[in-house]
């Protein structure tokens, strides 16, 4: 399977056969190399609610007739709005036929801005543990540092970590480490990060002192085969 990065916390997992995307902000997110009008997604996992997460679910979805999977709150809000959602929580896992997901704690916030100007209130933001074709891939989505990463990490074997690093509204670089040795991750692919100026890091910096598994700053449009 190949996993790949798209800017900001954009990542596309494709497997034999399905393809999967995480937090689709396409429009709007000059770093990300896709197309939100031409993507294709079977399914897209959603970690919270905030509009650079949820981006361009609304379109991709409808366009493929793709499953969403997201916390509760948020995957109740995409239903209402036509969509085919499924309902999910932190600590839950389902199996589906593209593969296993289990939700994780973050610590965040999530809420979905609709063009009014209306804030909808999402429910619990999370990470998401994927597992498919015999390997696990864990986004951690928007996030402050906390001890269970250490847990989640002893309990899965995980092959590719991505961890955001932009700080101010995410653990900076500093506490990104740490969380990758908790989470002890073969790989670690640094995300979240220069999107905006508040956000602002250098990737090559971070996997320079990555200390556990390796480091590895993804390109945009660039992948890893698993």
């Amino acid at each position: 399977m190949k996993v790949s990065y798209h800017g900001h916390s954009v990542v596309k997992v494709e497997t034999t056969n399905h393809t999967i995307l995480f937090d689709p902000f396409i429009s709007g997110n000059e770093a990300c190399d896709l197309d939100a009008s031409t993507v294709k997604a079977d399914v897209i996992l959603l970690t919270h609610a905030h509009n650079d997460h949820v981006g361009d679910t609304f379109e991709i979805a409808k366009r493929n007739d793709a499953l969403v999977v997201a916390p509760n709150e948020l995957a109740n809000y995409l239903s209402s709005k036509g969509l085919n959602a499924h309902p999910m929580h932190i600590g839950g896992s389902r199996e589906f036929d593209f593969g296993k997901v289990k939700f994780t704690q973050a610590f965040h916030g999530s809420s979905y801005t609709e063009e009014d100007g209306n804030v909808v209130y999402g429910g619990m933001p999370g990470g998401i543990l994927l597992t498919v074709e015999g390997k696990t891939i864990y986004h951690v989505g928007d996030t402050a540092l906390f001890t269970d990463l250490k847990m989640y990490g002893e309990m899965n074997d995980i092959d590719v970590a991505f961890i955001p690093i932009g700080d101010n509204f995410t653990m900076g670089p500093d506490d990104a480490l740490v969380a990758a040795d908790w989470i002890n991750a073969k790989i670690v692919v640094p995300v979240h990060y220069n999107t905006f100026p508040v956000i602002e890091q250098d990737p090559d910096d971070f996997v320079s002192k990555v200390r556990t598994g390796e480091g590895r700053v993804l390109k945009v449009g660039e992948g890893i085969e698993l």
